[in-house]
Order: C-alpha cells, then sequence, then structure tokens
C-alpha cells in the first residue's frame, strides 16, 4: 500500500485534538479558567479541521457550533 501523507496527517491531526480535548476536560475539572476556553477553542479548531479533511459533515456542524460557543464564551 503506498504511503499516503494526507492520511498520516490525519492520524495525527486526530490524535492531537484528542489529546488536546482531554486537557480542555482536565482544565475545566481543575476550573482552571479562562484558560480552559482557550484550549477548548483549540480543540474544536483542530477537530473542525480533521471534519473538513475527512469530509465527515455532521462532525463540521458540531465542531463549528462548538468553537462559535466556545469562541463566545471568551467574550
Amino acid at each position: 500500500m503506498p504511503y499516503n501523507g494526507l492520511m498520516n496527517k490525519n492520524f495525527y491531526l486526530k490524535w492531537s485534538a484528542t489529546a488536546v480535548t482531554l486537557l480542555f476536560a482536565v482544565m475545566t475539572s481543575m476550573q482552571i479558567t479562562p484558560y480552559n476556553v482557550w484550549v477548548a477553542n483549540v480543540s474544536s479548531l483542530m477537530w473542525l479541521i480533521w471534519s473538513i479533511r475527512v469530509k465527515e459533515w455532521s462532525l463540521v456542524t458540531v465542531n463549528f457550533g462548538m468553537l462559535a460557543i466556545y469562541f463566545w464564551g471568551l467574550f
């Protein structure tokens, strides 16, 4: 099977987004605010990029909505 660079990048993006999402959950449970909301924005943006790349439109919708909500929460 030939090397597929985009698939490999999607793999690392997906697992990095997972780690950032878990960091957000830990920060929220420890009440580290407002930094947890910044991490949530990064997490949602990473998942949004991943879901666009793999054309998973339901996740595009969810993560776009979450990004908008978390961004609004910063202000």
